[in-house]
């Protein structure tokens, strides 16, 4: 039995329904209308489920279905619960990118719970840029809350191999491109890539997000690894149900459990895991709206301590989410790096992190490593900066050839997509393999909404001459199961002006992951001169929310969050002024 520390008169959804008065009246007559007895709502929680199902997002294809388990267990613990469906964000189909798209799932998910009569929150989610932006608005609005994590899908199969999404359709197309696989071929990889619902069972920013909001302590125990069309993940959707019931009798806020410590373990985890280079992003913006100034220099510390142990694609050679649930999940792997973490912050169970751990044990010693077996010896990701990103770019060392590394290449520079598309296709392009291929006008003002296209094609000529990696460089992203030589996120963007605007087809670019530096070899006078003569491309949006985000978006360094949303953490829930 929980222990309680809110009576219900003092539940938040009591002030639509206990006064005695008119505005009162029409909203017990109005749930009454649809079928809700007085007893079912008087003196319980009401628990609103953000849920972002929709027809057309395949990562979240059960949540129809899990919903209802959901209800099950609030209306278990004695609760009501409120479905409230939010915006799906599907990574696969909204063009021209989800990530234009995070802020607005924020701003409705915090509007969403301001606005109705609910006492707490589950939220479901999955989908990259779903798990984000849920969490940031459900933190802003600051009413208890537990994350249900969609879960990954099954593994991929073609002709008796394992096939990871994201990771070997990027593999398998330059494959194709080289002439190395047939028509027939290419079409049975895509009937066997994704094979059930649930988000990309490699290590993308699908399963980076989930691991972090549990490392974070917002899901329940292992809720981030179990695989979305496994009975447990049933069985996590109604103990979320009852537990969320429980968290509003303890008053247990984002607030009490989204401390510093929180996020520093919520950064080494992502470490140890190879986490997407979405990664950065998602968390700074995550983190400040915790109140918790998490910045570039915080994931820069941990890199240098916190080696990568889980051996998923695309860091890893071999395995996908589903061996990694089946090794342990997420709480075996925080016990090989409970060195890195802070065990005595307080999660959602109620529990410490140390306490929810400790019994969590490592069943495949080669999917979930050791530390002194790391699959790399630093963290997954790491910051470069210098005068071609003063604030700073951001390259994932464990899944590139090491030879890129350290590296000096002449630039071959792209203003556009389409233009860099049509070269790179180009068989006669003037390029070698040392060449630095570089996109701009794709970060957060510029794509619009910084796409996912840092990971630039391997120009087809050098395919075709067996070359499978190249350093690449842009101010946009790329999908977190992405692999190779790319560096992004390059701050400030070229859109308004950034060193990488300057840049021109035969500069020397020099980085080194180790010194953690990334060098344009071009004179301070010759660069002045440059931006004396630049002009800013075209306007992106003239109306409406495109319109707003140009007009208030942040740049990569800062988390991508919009201006006016940086609200001091913790301070009460604006209530409606009438009631």
């Amino acid at each position: 039995m929980t222990s309680k520390k809110k009576t219900p008169d003092q539940l938040r959804s009591a002030r639509w329904f206990a006064p005695d008065d008119l505005r009162s009246f029409g909203h017990r007559s109005r749930i009454m209308q649809m079928g809700y007895a007085a007893t079912e709502w008087t003196g319980k929680p009401l628990i609103a489920i953000v849920n972002t199902w929709s027809d057309i997002n395949p990562c979240h294809a059960h949540f129809k279905h899990r919903v209802e388990d959901v209800k099950r267990g609030v209306l278990q613990a004695g609760g009501l619960p409120i479905e409230l469906p939010a915006i799906s964000v599907s990574e696969s189909f909204v063009k021209p990118t989800t990530m234009l798209y995070r802020n607005m799932l924020a701003m409705e998910t915090e509007e969403l719970i301001r606005s109705h009569p609910v006492d707490g929150v589950v939220l479901m989610g999955g989908c990259d840029k779903s798990t984000p932006g849920l969490m940031m608005g459900a933190t802003s609005a600051g009413l208890p809350m537990i994350y249900l994590p969609a879960g990954p899908m099954l593994r991929g199969n073609w002709k008796g191999k394992i096939l990871g999404s994201g990771s070997d359709a990027w593999k398998f197309w330059d494959e194709r491109r080289a002439g190395n696989i047939s028509n027939q071929e290419w079409n049975d990889i895509e009937a066997g890539i994704a094979r059930s619902y649930g988000t990309c069972m490699t290590m993308g920013t699908a399963a980076t997000m989930m691991a972090i909001t549990e490392s974070i302590g917002m899901t329940l125990p292992g809720a981030s690894s179990i695989p979305a069309a496994d009975a447990g993940h049933i069985r996590m959707s109604s103990e979320c149900g009852r537990r969320i019931v429980d968290m509003v009798w303890e008053d247990l806020t984002p607030q009490k459990i989204q401390t510093r410590k929180a996020y520093e373990n919520s950064i080494a985890v992502a470490m140890a895991m190879g986490c997407s280079t979405n990664a950065i992003i998602h968390l700074i913006a995550m983190a400040r709206r915790a109140g918790q100034d998490i910045s570039l220099e915080d994931f820069e510390i941990a890199s240098r301590k916190v080696p990568v142990i889980a051996n998923i694609r695309p860091s890893g050679e071999e395995y996908l989410m589903e061996d990694f649930f089946y090794a342990g999940g997420l709480p075996a792997l925080m016990t090989r790096i409970r060195d890195h973490l802070h065990l005595d912050v307080v999660t959602v169970s109620g529990q410490t992190l140390g306490e929810n751990i400790a019994h969590a044990q490592v069943h495949n010693d080669d999917v979930i490593r050791s530390t002194e077996t790391a699959i790399y010896a630093e963290g997954a990701l790491a910051v470069l900066k210098g005068n071609l990103a003063p604030d700073g770019c951001v390259i994932k060392p464990s899944a590139c050839e090491p030879r890129f590394l350290k590296h000096s290449g002449p630039a071959l520079v792209f203003d556009d997509y389409p233009s860099m598309k049509k070269a790179t296709d180009d068989e006669n392009l003037d390029v070698t393999a040392d060449h630095v291929l570089i996109l701009r006008n794709a970060g957060p003002l510029g794509g619009p909404g910084m796409p996912e296209w840092g990971m630039l094609p391997i120009p087809k000529k050098l395919v075709k001459q067996g070359v499978r990696d190249m350093v690449r460089l842009s101010d946009a992203r790329m999908s977190g199961t992405s692999y190779g030589a790319c560096i992004l996120h390059v701050a400030p963007e070229s859109y308004i002006g950034g060193p990488l605007a300057l840049v021109q087809n035969g500069d020397i670019i020099s980085l080194d992951v180790d010194k953690r530096t990334i060098t344009l070899d071009v004179s301070d006078a010759e660069l002045a001169k440059r931006k004396a003569a630049w002009k800013q491309p075209e306007v992106r949006y003239e109306r409406g929310y495109g319109w707003m985000f140009s007009k208030h978006i942040k740049q990569a360094d800062q988390g991508c969050d919009f201006d006016f949303l940086e609200t001091d953490f913790g301070a009460p829930v604006r209530e409606p002024d009438i009631f």
